[in-house]
């Protein structure tokens, strides 16, 4: 929702501002200056990127209106220490019924990979190079954003110097010369407002979307490597809670020092 509160406030504060500054709202009202800043916008793009990556761009738009349901660090932990008490009581082969019932492809590959038996350094090996080409995927798609962002405010410009053509043909009419100057502007104002307001912001929020992810599958191989090992229970979660932020490391670690003293 942070998305869409903060267009929300930003057409409000820059509207407001613009009526406090003695600007109608009405002059915004410039059909050809949406077309030069967003058909222009769209055009860049398409000379930019191919077909295929700018296909995601409704994709990930979505993503940055809603942003998808991870689980949480906290949860990684106990899923690991969960899955490795199930490893050691009844046998690596157990884990077959629980990979079934997982949904997310990249833990369920990591999960096959253990009942299979597969080595160490092979399984590290596949599932960092899933993690590099995902983030490779993530960073493409933030791209499109980003270099939106950047093309938005130069075709202002553009709008601003077509619209100034125009108004030099009323050099003999003073009020047609204002409104026509006045006009010209609005093509600055709305590239510099999609530019910085709209398509930046949507470049980082989607790039902290990737690393939030990252951060999590990094996590996971770190589980699942600890119990293809055949690591302790215990072992495995106070491994993992060095990912978890200091305060909530504290509690983990103060309930790990009262389960060893009450044992």
């Amino acid at each position: 929702m942070t998305t869409l509160i903060g267009l929300v406030l930003a057409i409000v504060f820059i509207g407001v501002g613009m009526v406090l500054k003695g600007v109608s709202v009405e002059a915004l009202a410039n059909p050809a200056a949406f077309l030069i800043i967003f058909g222009g916008t769209i055009a860049a793009l398409f000379v930019a990127f191919p077909l295929s990556e700018l296909k995601k761009f409704p994709i990930l738009l979505k993503i940055a209106f809603s942003e998808p349901k991870l689980p949480t660090k906290e949860a990684v932990i106990e899923m690991m220490v969960e899955w490795s008490m199930v490893s050691r009581r009844e046998g690596v082969l157990a884990l077959e019924d629980i990979a079934e019932s997982v949904d997310d492809p990249f833990l369920k590959n990591g999960l096959e990979m253990i009942i299979d038996g597969s080595d160490r350094s092979q399984m590290e090996e596949i599932l960092f190079d899933e993690l590099e080409a995902t983030a490779e995927r993530h960073k493409a798609g933030s791209l499109i954003f980003s270099q939106a962002g950047m093309y938005a405010p130069t075709l202002g410009v553009l709008g601003a110097v077509v619209g100034l053509i125009a108004a030099l043909g009323n050099l003999q009419d003073m009020d047609k010369l204002g409104h026509s100057i006045a006009a010209a502007f609005i093509a600055t104002l709305l590239g510099i407002f999609t530019g910085y307001v709209l398509w930046h912001p949507i470049s980082n929020k989607l790039k902290r979307i990737s690393k939030k992810e990252q951060d999590l599958k990094i996590m996971m191989i770190d589980g699942l490597l600890a119990i293809q090992e055949g690591l302790t229970p215990k072992l495995i979660e106070r491994k993992m809670t060095v990912y978890l932020p200091a305060k909530a490391r504290g509690k983990k670690e103060e309930g790990f020092r009262e389960e060893v003293e009450t044992a």
